[in-house]
């Protein structure tokens, strides 16, 4: 079976994870928050932040050690 794709958020922010989208959120910072969190205990995938009113993503990336 095939997963239903889930659309882009139309407000507010979506979190990213390998390209599909799996949370939203109402505040940047929120979503920044919670983007930080799963890089931290995933480092291998790639998280990125999705704003919907500039349609544009953010890459999430660690800090250097």
């Amino acid at each position: 079976m095939v997963a239903a794709a889930r659309k882009l958020a139309t407000s507010g922010y979506a979190l990213e994870v390998d390209g599909r989208l799996k949370a939203e959120f109402a505040t940047r910072d929120g979503a920044k928050s919670g983007a930080e969190e799963l890089k931290k205990r995933f480092p291998m995938l790639r998280v990125r932040i999705y704003d919907a009113q500039t349609m544009t993503r953010e890459e999430i990336s660690l800090p250097p050690a």
